[in-house]
């Protein structure tokens, strides 16, 4: 694993052989950050080059954020645009879990050109119903009162040190089953030190909230004009994501599946049927 820091762009994480193109990059959901994703992605260094960013306002990237009036995700597709645009050789394999597979297709769409793919981990795909509201002219504060929006405000985001956070977040909400090693990758890559010698969150509350508000993206649109094959591989519990088998069918290059058992969280649980689903994409 190499972790590259960047003060004009996106930190991010690689594994491979760095003398060959990038295979996939794949982004991380709302809230985490590249390293939560080790144990799902390192395996695939062994066979291809991965790349996997820290979104703005994430982990390692030290990007500017403004999470007040923000109706949409323009503000990281773009900056996942820039990524991929920055890179040679072919296209690659876009994909990411929660909001990070919507930011992949949102990405795909804008430039298909240089992605030959598109895999979704549960995304956060609104119902067309929904979705629509959300893009009418202020309809996207409609989400700042959704109880994911308003419980990140009250996210505690200073600890005595990495210890005491791992020790809070071991077995409880959104953590709870996760492998030790999964957690501790998502606390070693998710706080920042502060002046004081304690540790905050690198996703401010306030942004991370901001991201689950800002609902005036049209994946559905892109999904439309996306001529690349994309694939979403849902949860089967309590999934995010309203594309169902019925749209695939209208759709000729989508195809959607559920993971029996899995929750929205299975890339971190049940990594290797995710990792299966990558691996498709890839040698496809």
């Amino acid at each position: 694993m190499r972790q590259i820091l960047s003060p004009e762009g996106l930190a991010r994480l690689e594994w491979g052989d760095v003398g060959r193109p990038v295979d996939l990059i794949f982004v991380h959901a709302n809230g985490f950050n590249a390293r939560t994703y080790r144990n799902l992605l390192a395996p695939l260094g062994d066979a291809w080059r991965v790349l996997a960013p820290d979104l703005r306002g994430h982990g390692l990237t030290d990007l500017p954020t403004v999470p007040t009036n923000r109706a949409s995700w323009n503000d990281m597709r773009g900056d996942l645009i820039d990524l991929v645009a920055s890179l040679s050789g072919p296209p690659v394999v876009l994909a990411g879990h929660s909001m990070g597979g919507t930011l992949a297709l949102l990405a795909a769409a804008q430039m298909p050109e240089r992605v030959r793919a598109v895999v979704m981990l549960d995304p956060v795909i609104l119902a067309r119903s929904a979705a629509t509201v959300m893009r009418l002219p202020g309809g996207w504060r409609m989400a700042k009162r959704h109880p994911w929006a308003v419980a990140a405000l009250k996210r505690r985001s200073h600890f005595e040190n990495l210890d005491v956070a791992f020790t809070t977040y071991r077995g409880r909400g959104s953590f709870k089953g996760w492998p030790d090693a999964t957690l501790r990758d998502y606390v070693d890559g998710g706080f920042r030190p502060t002046s004081d010698g304690a540790v905050e969150l690198a996703c401010a509350p306030a942004w991370e909230s901001s991201n689950y508000s800002a609902q005036a993206n049209d994946a559905w649109g892109a999904l439309r004009r996306l001529d690349r094959p994309v694939h979403i591989l849902k949860a089967e519990i309590g999934s995010t994501c309203a594309v169902t088998q019925g749209d695939a069918a209208r759709v000729p290059q989508l195809s959607v599946s559920a993971l029996q058992g899995g929750t929205h969280f299975f890339p971190m649980l049940m990594p290797e049927q995710a990792r299966a689903t990558l691996e498709t994409a890839i040698t496809s």
